[in-house]
């Protein structure tokens, strides 16, 4: 599964998979606890393929970071929780990603990539983030 069908939706924790569009909107299950809702078109979705950090140069996309922790800690959870301090989190977080913008990235931003990290991790999704270049990369050669 790729990024392109998991889903954070503003006001509601954890990440959610798309199971199905509807005419108005979309049925989810959430990752956390595998319930299904159904989210209207008004409601403020953000798909995870098209969110990225903030860097001193560029924008980078959520899947590039996702990898760049997930060989960090060598496919396992992260060695932090998303609940540590704002220092713990700032401090990992530049190990992870050297030259992130410090002034447009927040410690909830941090605390968010983290969480989802880990509830990717959960899940087995992170090997979406391996396939995913694979094919984009086969793509190119063509």
């Amino acid at each position: 599964m790729s990024l392109d069908k998991i889903l954070a939706i503003s006001g509601k924790p954890g990440l959610y998979e798309i199971v199905t569009q509807t005419r108005t909107g979309a049925v989810v299950q959430s990752l956390l606890d595998k319930k299904r809702i159904t989210v209207g078109a008004h409601s403020n979705i953000s798909i995870l393929s098209e969110i990225a950090i903030y860097t001193l140069t560029e924008e980078v996309p959520l899947k590039d970071v996702l990898k760049k922790i997930k060989d960090k800690e060598n496919g396992e959870q992260t060695s932090i929780s998303h609940k540590d301090g704002k220092d713990t989190l700032e401090e990992y977080f530049f190990e992870v990603l050297p030259d992130y913008d410090e002034d447009r990235v927040y410690a909830s931003d941090i605390k968010k990539v983290v969480q989802w990290y880990n509830l990717l991790h959960k899940n087995n999704l992170l090997e979406s983030l391996e396939t995913e270049e694979e094919v984009t990369a086969s793509d190119e050669e063509e």
